[in-house]
C-alpha cells in the first residue's frame, strides 16, 4: 500500500505535513485531504477533524485502518467533487492530484475547495512545471514509453500561468509558490528515504506547491 501512492511513504509524508504546517495548519483545523491514498499524509497528522477522499477503495481502507481517530472521514468519490458542505473546512490539499488530471478537471476541483473552504481558508496542492529541471526525467519517461508503444501513467505539467489565471477566476488570492527542486520545507528531525538517504535540514519532494488563500 506504501508504494502504490509512489513510496516514500514516511518521509514523503512527514515533509507534506510540514508543508501544511508552514502554511498555518494548526491541529484544531479541519483539513479535507484529496487524493489521500494509502495514508502517506494522514498517517503523521493529529488533527480533530480530517477527511480523506480517494478514487480507490482498498486505498482508502488501508489508510482508514492506519488512522483510528472516530471524528474522522475517508470517503470514495467518483467525480470532481468534494463531499462536504459549504464553508466548513480550514483547509483543502491535494497532493500529487492535479499531477494526474485534465486542466478542466483541476481547475473544477479548484472551485469545489474554494466552496468547502472557510473565508480566509487555504488550499495547497503539488503540481509539476518546466521550469523545474528535475522533473525532465518524468516527462522523458512518458516520452519514451509514447515512442515504443507501451502504456505509462499519464503526468499532467501545468504552468504558474495557468495557476494564476484558474486561481483569479476562482475566487484565490495566491500566497506563495515553491521549486520542487529547491528545499524548502524544514525537517524537524533527521528522515531516511526508502533508498537508505538521511533528510536532514530543509528537503523538498520534487514537484512544486501553491499555496492559495480564498
Amino acid at each position: 500500500m506504501s508504494l502504490a501512492v509512489g513510496g516514500q511513504f514516511r518521509s514523503f509524508g512527514v515533509l507534506m505535513r510540514q508543508v501544511l504546517v508552514d502554511a498555518g495548519l494548526r491541529d484544531s483545523d479541519y483539513l479535507i485531504d484529496v487524493g489521500c491514498g494509502s495514508g502517506r499524509l494522514s498517517h503523521t497528522l493529529t488533527l480533530e477533524r480530517y477527511l480523506g477522499t480517494d478514487v480507490v477503495p482498498d486505498l482508502l481502507a488501508y489508510a482508514r485502518s492506519l488512522c483510528p481517530n472516530p471524528r474522522w472521514r475517508f470517503a470514495l468519490v467518483n467525480d470532481i467533487c468534494i463531499p462536504e458542505v459549504d464553508g466548513a473546512a480550514d483547509m483543502v490539499c491535494l497532493f500529487s492530484v492535479f499531477t494526474h488530471l485534465l486542466h478542466e478537471d483541476s481547475y473544477r476541483y479548484l472551485l469545489e475547495a474554494h466552496r468547502v473552504l472557510k473565508p480566509g481558508g487555504k488550499v495547497v496542492f503539488s503540481f509539476l512545471e518546466f521550469r523545474v529541471h528535475c522533473t525532465w526525467t518524468v516527462f522523458s519517461a512518458m516520452v519514451d514509453a509514447r515512442s515504443q508503444g507501451a502504456g505509462h501513467p499519464h503526468n499532467q505539467f501545468i504552468g504558474r500561468d495557468a495557476i494564476e489565471c484558474w486561481a483569479s477566476h476562482a475566487g484565490f488570492r495566491i500566497d506563495a509558490f515553491f521549486d520542487g527542486d529547491v528545499p524548502h520545507i524544514a525537517v524537524g528531525e533527521p528522515l531516511t528515504s526508502d533508498e537508505g538517504r538521511v533528510i536532514e535540514g530543509k528537503a523538498s519532494f520534487g514537484q512544486s506547491v501553491c499555496v492559495l488563500s480564498k
